[in-house]
């Protein structure tokens, strides 16, 4: 049982790193609520069953799993929420034709 619960434990931090390399390396506002919405949900299940597991059969295992499914509701729903929120301000989706190359722009090359 302890092995189960470091594997849950490692996973979440390992999905938990992953969504924030998400975010901080991914070229737009889409792409990074995608990572953040995706990997964090499942970091979050793993980190809460780990954390149920730990606790055993009480009241507070309850409690998580309302946790569990509250995260479920929401995260995929603020990452739309979010995801909307820009498309309604007029933010373009990333292509590989919109980046630009600096030296191209006239930049202070002088």
């Amino acid at each position: 049982m302890d092995l189960l619960i470091i594997f849950l434990a490692v996973g979440a931090a390992f999905f938990g790193i992953i969504a924030v390399l998400g975010i901080l390396r991914l070229p737009d506002v889409y792409s990074r609520t995608h990572a953040a919405g995706k990997a964090e949900t499942l970091a979050s299940l793993l980190a809460i069953t780990a954390a149920a597991l730990v606790i055993g059969f009480d009241v507070a295992t309850f409690k998580l799993v309302f946790l569990l499914l509250f995260l479920f509701m929401t995260s995929p729903t603020a990452a739309h929420a979010i995801a909307r929120a820009a498309m309604d301000q007029g933010i373009p989706p990333w292509t590989p034709e919109s980046e630009t190359n600096p030296s191209e722009e006239g930049g202070d090359d002088a």
